[in-house]
């Protein structure tokens, strides 16, 4: 490098600099004379040319009221422009095909990716790869106005990602063209969008979080966030110690071996309407998601105690599947770590039922009465219940209509016995 180009770049340097750098500047300016003030020259003659290529645009686009050949508005708010993330920028960066005043009515489109390569590829191969329908104005905003994402004007800002989401993935005329469901709605009243909106936490998930910003995928996409396989890794992010167990359970270990039929995180949750496990309605709605691929193990529930006074009174504190067997990390009753294994049961059942022992545990939550080989006891009783009750029916059926035939012969006799008047 020679030493003028060393010295234009200490110029660079010493320009956008700190204050106290100057002196130093100064001291090497003595020696440098030429180059010094060549420099100069240049940043003075170059200064305004880069403050006019704005002021010269907004001569005429910063009225509120211009408009295009179709109606639209192509005002610009130079306040705002300014104190965007393009606000350095000068106009013909963008709007590379303008070249003098005045231009033509009909100017190109910018092209974002010529700045922006890398999001653009990502978004080219994304369910919002139309550019028509989905242009990057509609999800950071007017062009004009953008700001970064850590700002909270930003359409992109966190707490704003839902409503600008929201604006297609709601009830909508873009919704309703692609047949896309409505779940802005179900996400605010989630716990997630309770956290984000009501608490203003920034580290709640939201949309971002889970499907991606430029590159998102279809959730058949085995490279999906949101593909079944990829969504306890998705949700890990968060949720790290849920993951944990979730990964070492049953469950976990059933989809890491490509079993995509064992549930994840949103076959018991759901994807975007999801619910404080501790509330009345996740629990009063947690057994029948078990049950839907447990469908055995419901049916015997639901013939308990346990099933029967939470049916009927609706208490949310009945024992529900997870309260047994655990939420996440879920093992066999084989399995030494199981909540149900026998060693397990008397402390398991002692979380609700204090005083419990051996003898207590013995009660079967899922008992089969319909399993003779299983329970004969119990299938036994139920058989002799059974036929005893068939027994007393169909004896009182039988004297009913005896009764009945009784009744109407004695009528018919007094009839004869009256000369065929009533008595």
């Amino acid at each position: 490098m020679t030493k003028a180009a060393r010295f234009a770049a200490f110029f660079i340097a010493i320009v956008a600099g700190p204050v106290e750098k100057l002196s130093t500047f100064l001291r090497l300016a003595r020696h440098h004379r030429e180059v010094t003030f060549g420099l100069l020259a240049l940043a003075i003659f170059l200064s305004p040319l880069y403050l006019n290529a704005q002021a010269d645009c907004l001569a005429c686009h910063g009225d509120k009221s211009m408009q295009d050949a179709s109606g639209n508005s192509i005002s610009v708010d130079g306040d705002k422009f300014h104190a965007s993330i393009h606000g350095s920028l000068q106009c013909s960066n963008c709007h590379a095909d303008i070249k003098e005043y005045p231009h033509p009515d009909d100017v190109a489109k910018v092209d974002c990716k010529s700045c922006h390569a890398e999001e653009a590829s990502k978004l080219a191969n994304s369910v919002h790869s139309s550019s028509k329908e989905h242009p990057c104005t509609s999800c950071h905003g007017n062009a004009h106005e953008i700001f970064p994402k850590t700002d909270a004007r930003s359409a992109v800002y966190p707490l704003n990602v839902p409503k600008t989401c929201g604006q297609c993935h709601s009830d909508g005329a873009m919704a309703t063209k692609k047949g896309l469901p409505s779940v802005y709605t179900h996400y605010m009243d989630s716990i997630h969008g309770f956290a984000l909106s009501k608490e203003g936490l920034l580290v709640a998930a939201n949309c971002q979080s889970c499907h991606g910003s430029h590159g998102i995928l279809s959730h058949k996409d085995p490279a999906s966030p949101t593909y079944k396989a990829n969504i306890p890794k998705t949700c890990g992010t968060c949720h790290a110690k849920i993951n944990d167990d979730y990964q070492a359970g049953a469950h976990g270990h059933a989809v890491a071996s490509g079993n995509l039929k064992a549930p994840v995180c949103t076959d018991c949750h759901t994807a975007h309407a999801i619910l404080q496990p501790t509330e009345s309605e996740f629990r009063m709605q947690s057994t029948p998601i078990c049950g839907s691929c447990h469908k055995e193990k419901l049916s015997t529930y639901r013939d308990t105690f346990h099933s029967q006074l939470g049916s009927l009174g609706g208490y949310v504190e009945t024992a529900r599947c997870w309260d047994c067997h655990g939420a996440h990390e879920i093992y066999p009753a084989s399995d030494p770590r199981s909540p149900i294994n026998k060693a397990n049961l008397v402390k398991t059942c002692g979380r609700c039922h204090a005083g419990a022992n051996l003898s207590f545990v013995q009660y079967q939550p899922h008992a089969n009465a319909h399993d003779r080989h299983l329970n004969p006891a119990l299938y036994y009783v139920r058989l002799f219940m059974n036929l005893l009750l068939a027994s007393v029916l169909t004896f009182f059926l039988i004297h009913t209509i005896l009764w009945l035939i009784r009744s109407r012969f004695d009528q018919v006799r007094r009839k004869s016995a009256n000369g065929g008047k009533d008595a």
